[in-house]
């Protein structure tokens, strides 16, 4: 009976280092440092993202007018009929789709963004060109720290 009950024990230290171990990483990570990520990028420059943090694809607008134009008839009234058409299929969660796109590539200019993939971090920090956004907020939180 002992020997049963120590590999019950066992494994409930187990479970409890592999619950208190993310939850003591995701405290001490660099996103719980960061307050506001922007991640700005386009369709090319893939990043891998940790959550939470706001993306901003700046060819993401072009896609969707794509999506809108794509298969027009010459016939500019014919045309013009279709992506009416198009815009009210859909509603009021495509308009918003095209707005927030839009926002985001005026919020990157005003960032003043030169280079993609960039992570900005409380509208003060950017990294530029690093396509791993937890290293890059580790970059600044490293600076940070240099540099209070």
């Amino acid at each position: 009976m002992p020997a049963s009950s120590s590999r019950f024990a066992s494994g409930w230290r187990t479970l409890g280092l592999a619950v208190a171990l993310p939850a003591s990483l995701a405290v001490f990570s660099p996103a719980s440092f960061a307050a506001d990520v922007v991640i700005i990028t386009d369709s090319r420059h893939p990043v891998r993202t940790m959550g939470g943090e706001q993306l901003i694809e700046l060819d993401e607008a072009p896609r969707i007018e794509a999506e809108l134009s794509a298969a027009l008839p010459a016939d500019p009234g014919q045309a013009t009929a279709i992506v009416k058409r198009r815009l009210s299929q859909g509603g009021a969660d495509l308009q918003r789709r095209i707005a927030t796109e839009y926002q985001g590539v005026a919020d990157a200019w005003s960032l003043g963004i030169t280079t993609i993939p960039a992570v900005v971090v409380d509208q003060r920090y950017v990294v530029y060109g690093e396509p791993d956004v937890a290293r890059a907020i580790a970059r600044i939180e490293q600076h940070r720290r240099a540099e209070p």
